[in-house]
């Protein structure tokens, strides 16, 4: 009876008719499939990955046994959209196989703008045309979102996107709503920063712990500075950060020869072994310890970068080293339909690539933000005295966060 309801709301509000060629998606035994007949949908097929004949045969959501163009309107319901670990293929051919002109129909437990607009992200040649909360008929969707897509035409269609001409980009308001329920910034700076700074994250309100992540094509965690595999990456990421039961591509960006042989063992971390920079040049560096620094790994100092004809007068060891224009590697590597994370650990090289990210667009391809930023702080061996490595002080820290998130970017200190 549910279904036979919502499909005659569908009909009186001309989205489906008896006349129309019909297909129901990842339906197991095929009620909705039976409700379109019942109501004089004739011509109605299911599909699921075990068949149910003469109602359902066998398909999948994003492997859809048909023709291009081949219907009228196409409904997945039950939150079976939801539950595909496929949402872009999905999306890809309904938009195949559904008809210029044609609807499709999503039940979706997902009511959050994020996902909303994430859902919407993945259709290319479809516009929305309403959304509408309706009752769900068992305790597993208590409310459901209806969302009715309509194809345009058979060439995908030009969006609208969140950069000019010149690369600047805008956060769109939904992700900037998001940032005022984060965790508020540290405003005074910190006596013990290698207490306060690490306690932090135990403040930090994680983006999918706010909305549903679900309609992305991709899932990725890019470790700017990742230093040893367990830095981390296997420390933090893989056992703290929520992901929703998403599997994730990891890449990690490490400049440090020291750490990269671990890297080759470990599946589904891809290495960049460079240094992550404005743009593609050759860089020293240069490998000093600060007395008292925590983060230093089995006597191994922290690594700092700079140009080679700039390179006089640094003391400590000293590699020459390759660096890429970061920038326009994350442009090449991700677009707006994948959900992008990032950790970014550079020792003090963040006050130039995050004004790159900026000035390119970049920015806008990641969804959160882990910052550690640096500056003389106090050192934990000598009490009142300042870290002599990074001229930055905690006030141009702050003010960085700050413009970050006035632009609409999660962004989290980091230890």
């Amino acid at each position: 009876m549910f279904y036979i309801t919502v499909f005659q709301d569908l009909i009186v509000d001309g989205f489906l008719s008896t006349k129309s060629k019909a297909l129901c998606v990842e339906t197991p035994i095929g009620d909705d499939v039976y409700a379109l007949k019942e109501i004089g949908v004739d011509d109605a097929v299911g599909i699921y990955k075990k068949a149910a004949k003469p109602l359902v045969i066998n398909g999948l959501g994003f492997r859809q046994p048909f023709h291009d163009n081949t219907f009228d309107f196409i409904f997945s319901g039950a939150g079976g959209f939801d539950r595909s670990e496929k949402a872009a293929e999905f999306a890809e051919e309904v938009q195949r196989t559904l008809k210029p002109e044609g609807y499709f129909i999503v039940h979706t437990a997902s009511n959050d703008t994020y996902s909303f607009n994430s859902f919407i992200g993945l259709f290319n040649c479809c516009k929305f045309i309403r959304s509408r909360h309706i009752d769900g008929f068992d305790s597993n969707m208590p409310e459901i979102h209806e969302i009715v897509m309509k194809k345009v035409n058979d060439i995908k269609i030009r969006r609208k996107t969140d950069q000019n001409s010149n690369n600047k980009c805008y956060v769109k308001g939904y992700k900037q709503d998001l940032v005022k329920r984060a965790e508020p910034l540290i405003p005074k700076e910190p006596l013990k920063p290698w207490l306060t700074l690490k306690r932090n994250i135990q403040n930090v309100k994680y983006l999918p712990s706010m909305v549903d992540i679900t309609f992305k094509q991709r899932y990725i965690y890019i470790d700017v500075g990742s230093r040893s595999y367990g830095s981390s990456i296997a420390s933090w990421f893989k056992k703290q950060y929520p992901k929703q039961n998403k599997t994730f591509e990891i890449y990690a960006i490490e400049a440090d020869k020291h750490f990269h042989d671990q890297y080759k063992s470990k599946k589904g971390v891809t290495l960049l072994p460079y240094a992550a920079w404005v743009k593609n040049e050759s860089l020293t560096f240069e490998i000093n310890q600060t007395p008292g620094d925590e983060n230093v790994e089995k006597g191994r100092g922290m690594g700092r970068i700079q140009p080679v004809e700039s390179g006089g007068g640094i003391v400590g060891s000293v590699d020459e080293i390759q660096g890429f224009d970061f920038a326009e590697w994350l442009k090449n590597t991700v677009t707006e339909k994948d959900f992008v994370v990032m950790k970014m650990d550079i020792e003090g090289t963040e006050f130039d690539l995050i004004p790159r990210l900026i000035e390119t667009g970049a920015i806008c391809l990641i969804d959160e933000v882990f910052l550690e930023c640096h500056y003389n702080r106090w050192q934990k061996c000598c009490p009142g005295v300042r870290s002599p490595k990074y001229q930055k002080t905690y006030g141009q820290c702050l003010d960085l966060f700050k413009s970050l998130r006035q632009r609409g970017v999660l962004v989290h200190q980091w230890w």
